[in-house]
């Protein structure tokens, strides 16, 4: 049973920074991609970004892209989402989820870490 853990989130100001982690657990974990997606109220869950486990390959939606950076350790099986010049609008809850087969869809989510960007 794999389960995911995220991280990191908090209070900051406008044009400030904060680093998200997800720790995936269970017995063996293994994964075709993970991905980073956000909820504010009264909104729907956006894609936010997306790394394949083994390659390493980035996406990003384009209201983060320059701002936000997503990497993984794969030792530690855990992956990360640095977000810089934070702005009021990036406020939400920020979820990772795991995609643990190629073509199928996110299948695995975390509890969610609340990001909160005053102005």
């Amino acid at each position: 049973q794999v389960q995911l853990v995220e991280s990191g989130g908090g209070l900051v100001q406008a044009g400030g920074s904060l680093r998200l982690s997800c720790a995936a657990s269970g017995r063996t974990f293994s994964s075709y991609a993970m991905g980073w997606f956000r909820q504010a109220p009264g909104k729907d869950r956006e894609f936010v970004a997306r790394i394949t486990w083994r390659l390493g390959n980035t996406y990003y939606a384009d209201s983060v892209k320059g701002r936000c950076t997503i990497s993984r350790d794969i030792a530690k099986n855990t992956v990360y989402l640095q977000m810089n010049s934070l702005k009021p609008e990036d406020t939400a809850v920020y979820y990772c989820a795991a995609q643990r087969t190629a073509g199928a869809g996110y299948d695995v989510w975390g509890q969610g870490t609340q990001v909160t960007v005053s102005s």
